[in-house]
């Protein structure tokens, strides 16, 4: 076992939660490059899909190294603009915007993925499990070959990583973790294997999906973690609960992806306060229980199930709108991906500068929830 499970004093652990949301996770990395400028480099990143992607970027990587990896990726998979996004009027941005976007999906985005030409699949042929997709995400596990270091990756005492997957065969929804198992490229590319789009992996015999098929914000892993410990951690979401009522074809898409992909994370909360409820309940009992009525290994276990511990979940939304564009997770114009970026910096900051998690906690709180004052954000079609 890679014992990656750390120490790390009286403080606080870090966590970064990250979602699935392909071409919207430059937002992710922008709000990285916040917490490591401010010293609250994670001690844990878990991520689904293009989440999965960043955090193998981010942990998999000396921490001189992180922030230029992750430039790097975007760099490398951004599509070159027509025009300067900066300097044109809504209509052009977006006509831009739609080229870019239909050429991402006719031909592919380099080093990430490429089209299959003459492929059976298409005609609803039978083909290799592997090749059962549209695409192929080769060009990916070559660049993140180049650029995540699967030594450093699992070594113990570093960031610890978890990535998820689903199991093609039964729908198990599988976590593979760096404090638990080594972690390779096939894991993480296995995590961002959105079907019919991209093929599944195969990883020690199964074939995986997108864990975000099953839960594109794996909060409930921080949330269930064991040993307890009192962490601080930052949950990024992509995609919007909430929204104007659809009255287009594309608006009903939009809306579709968006409550499709949305956290869940409400729930897993609600679960979670439950078990701190009956947890506070067992430490309460225990200390009214002698100690000579239960064996040595009856106290440790009890004491173990009371532990107190409290979370700070701070919540960062990506507000951008993309036009209500249904495809926005395709949208890898440069322009748009250096604003996505630009404005997950600017978040990550006003929440660092906020530091609500410093404030003293309620008595068995639990967890409390952070959201970020929603600020006008200019998008495009605003500017």
């Amino acid at each position: 076992m890679n014992s990656k499970i750390k120490s790390i004093g009286s403080r606080p652990r870090v966590a970064l939660v990250l979602q699935g949301g392909g071409a919207l996770g430059a937002y992710q990395a922008g709000v990285y490059q916040a917490l490591h400028e401010h010293g609250l480099t994670p001690d844990w990143v878990v991520g689904t899909s293009i989440g999965a992607i960043n955090a193998a970027l981010i942990a998999g990587n000396e921490r001189a190294q992180r922030l230029s990896r992750l430039r790097e990726f975007w760099d490398e998979i951004a599509h070159h603009d027509l025009i300067d996004m900066r300097s044109v009027p809504d209509p052009a941005r977006r006509f831009n915007t739609m080229l870019t976007t239909f050429d991402s999906v006719t031909r592919g985005v380099p080093g990430f993925y490429a089209l299959r030409w003459f492929n059976p699949f298409f005609a609803g042929l039978i083909v290799p499990p592997e090749q059962a997709s549209f695409y192929d995400t080769s060009p990916l596990e070559e660049t993140l070959g180049r650029l995540v270091d699967i030594d450093y990756l699992n070594t113990p005492g570093g960031i610890r990583l978890t990535v998820s997957a689903i199991k093609v065969t039964c729908g198990h929804l599988e976590h593979f973790d760096t404090a638990h198992r080594e972690v390779s490229i096939k894991h993480v590319m296995a995590s961002g294997a959105l079907p019919p789009g991209f093929p599944p992996v195969r990883v020690d015999g199964d074939l995986y999906w997108d864990g975000g098929l099953y839960s594109n914000t794996p909060l409930e892993i921080v949330l269930g973690d064991e040993p307890r410990a009192d962490t601080v951690c930052f949950m990024v979401d992509l995609w919007s609960p909430e929204g104007p009522e659809p009255t287009t074809l594309e608006q009903v898409h939009t809306r579709q992806k968006d409550v499709l992909y949305a956290s869940r994370s409400r729930r897993h909360i609600d679960a979670y306060l439950r078990g701190h409820r009956l947890r506070r309940m067992v430490r309460m009992l225990r200390q009214k229980v002698p100690d000579d009525m239960l064996s040595a290994e009856e106290r440790a276990e009890v004491d173990k199930v009371g532990v107190d511990t409290t979370m700070h979940i701070i919540r960062l939304a990506y507000a951008g709108r993309d036009w209500q564009m249904a495809s926005k997770d395709l949208n890898f114009s440069r322009g748009s991906i250096e604003w996505r970026w630009d404005q997950g910096y600017k978040d990550a900051l006003r929440a660092v500068q906020h530091a609500a998690w410093r404030t003293e906690a309620p008595e068995g709180a639990g967890v409390l929830v952070h959201e970020l004052v929603p600020v006008p954000v200019k998008t495009y079609e605003q500017r």
